[in-house]
């Protein structure tokens, strides 16, 4: 079943499949050691990873597994970086979310803001039930951004990534569509 990627907005992001021309900004995006500093795969080395990962996003869409939309600012066009919603299992009803935004947009509330119209299109959309996600327990403004949204901590997987070459613990958080608040987020300002 083909799923078709979103292009949904919010007062200040734009959020979109990915198109060829992202591999740049994309590349840039996932080659910081620093925004990569807490995942669980070294930084990108090769520009073809970018590429690879644009064929992957339509792979997904293509076979129904999710959405992975590339977000820009509106008031200027700048890469934001990525959402996602992936894994989708139907019989479940239930996908994973994940994020990744360039260090200069940390700390405007574009995270937040991004995840949160995803999930409103995938719970409206999907049909879905429950939604995870994941983030190292040394990340605390991923944490802050599930939180604001209204995820809530389930747990923690202990040692389960190994993040530059060291063991690291993970929180597991989870929304279920009846704790789902779309009006618990404020809409910034234009």
């Amino acid at each position: 079943m083909t799923l078709a990627t979103p292009t949904l907005h919010t007062a200040r992001l734009r959020l979109r499949p990915f198109a060829d021309a992202d591999a740049d900004a994309l590349f840039a995006l996932h080659s910081s050691s620093y925004v990569m500093r807490y995942w669980d795969s070294p930084p990108w080395t090769e520009r073809a990873r970018a590429e690879r990962f644009i064929m992957m996003c339509r792979k997904m869409a293509d076979e129904g597994t999710g959405a992975r939309v590339a977000i820009d600012r509106v008031s200027d066009g700048a890469f934001v970086g990525w959402c996602g919603v992936t894994g989708r299992n139907p019989d479940y009803r239930s996908a994973s979310l994940g994020y990744c935004l360039d260090e200069a947009m940390w700390g405007h509330g574009f995270a937040t803001e991004a995840a949160h119209a995803l999930l409103r299109w995938a719970f409206d959309t999907l049909d879905l039930n429950r939604v995870q996600a994941e983030t190292d327990t040394r990340n605390v403004a991923s944490a802050r951004v599930l939180e604001k949204i209204g995820f809530v901590r389930e747990g923690m997987l202990r040692e389960d990534c190994i993040v530059n070459g060291e063991v690291s613990d993970s929180w597991v958080f989870g929304l279920i569509r009846r704790e789902w608040q779309p009006s618990t987020v404020p809409i910034p300002a234009r």
